[in-house]
């Protein structure tokens, strides 16, 4: 691994990571110095009495934990499939979910609309849920295969000589040792499901399961436009997901690096 050993080395490379942050934190720095005009740490308490606020956040993390389960367990067995199992054309199968990256969120609109209609989950969780699962998991499966084809066979043989099946060598050997790109697709995940703004705007109707990325519309109409408390009400959704990175950062570097190295 590369390591900078003199003094001045250091200093040059500390000035450019510097350097490459900023256009990243500008934005939040302006974030949040704009969220602080006006009536200042008011615009916070505005957003906090918005109706149902607390109603908002935790619907918002009921389907971003469902929908990270679902991605993380989905992604985890297709990625071993793809990757140590043996499938008859299994490449075409894994090249067809890939080909689904390449869809855009607003073109499924229209079809995912009448198939919830037709399944009677409009206006439910898992009207939102299934549809962001379905869209982050063909990424998620990616990255992990990546990652379990970096794991030896021989690690693999030795588990069928001891006697081990197939779900005794998953449990036992693919869980544990995809801890690093697992930490990787949680985030991911959970920053998508957070973020999600169209599908719960076209798929959630009813107060009771609105999410908290619906706040900012409360400062918006035909008469009014205070961006302050827009910006105080991206603080604070901004808030879960600066947690998570921070809270999982060295297994979520090291699962996004694991491929490069084998």
């Amino acid at each position: 691994m590369f390591e900078a050993r003199t003094l001045r080395m250091r200093l040059l490379l500390q000035l450019i990571v510097t350097v490459l942050a900023l256009p990243f934190l500008l934005p939040l720095i302006v974030m949040v110095s704009g969220s602080l005009q006006g009536q200042g740490w008011g615009n916070y308490v505005a957003v906090l009495e918005v109706p149902n606020f607390f109603l908002f956040f935790r619907n918002s993390i009921v389907i971003a934990v469902i929908t990270v389960v679902i991605v993380y367990i989905c992604a985890l067995l297709a990625a071993f499939a793809f990757s140590k199992l043996r499938i008859r054309a299994r490449e075409v199968f894994f090249w067809m979910l890939l080909i689904t990256l390449t869809l855009p969120e607003v073109v499924l609109l229209t079809p995912l609309f009448s198939t919830t209609i037709a399944l009677g989950i409009y206006d439910t969780y898992w009207a939102v849920i299934l549809p962001l699962a379905a869209l982050q998991i063909p990424f998620a499966v990616l990255l992990t295969r990546n990652f379990i084809d970096g794991i030896p066979d021989d690690i693999f043989a030795a588990a069928r000589i001891d006697g081990a099946n197939t779900v005794g060598v998953f449990w036992h050997i693919v869980l544990p040792l995809t801890r690093p790109v697992g930490a990787a697709i949680v985030v991911f995940t959970l920053i998508g499901a957070w973020n999600a703004y169209l599908l719960p705007l076209t798929f959630l109707q009813s107060p009771d399961v609105q999410t908290v990325t619906q706040v900012p519309q409360y400062f918006i109409g035909q008469f009014s436009n205070d961006q302050t408390k827009v910006l105080a009400s991206a603080v604070i959704i901004v808030i879960p997901q600066i947690v998570a990175y921070l809270s999982l950062q060295r297994l979520f570097e090291r699962g996004l690096s694991a491929g490069a190295l084998k």
